[in-house]
């Protein structure tokens, strides 16, 4: 399971993107994207300023 991303609260600001590891994250136009490549270290859930990661 990878993880899950609120696109109600996801502002798209790309913090994550950077953070991850393993590259699983992108931002493809206005949308974040988590790949297969995720290995739920939950980094990008520690960081993300409005809790739109799970």
């Amino acid at each position: 399971m990878v993880v899950k991303i609120n696109r109600d609260k996801c502002m798209y600001c790309g913090g994550c993107v950077g953070l991850c590891p393993v590259n699983a994250l992108t931002l493809q136009e206005v949308r974040l994207v988590v790949s297969n490549k995720c290995t739920e270290c939950g980094i990008c859930i520690q960081f993300c300023p409005v809790g739109a990661l799970q």
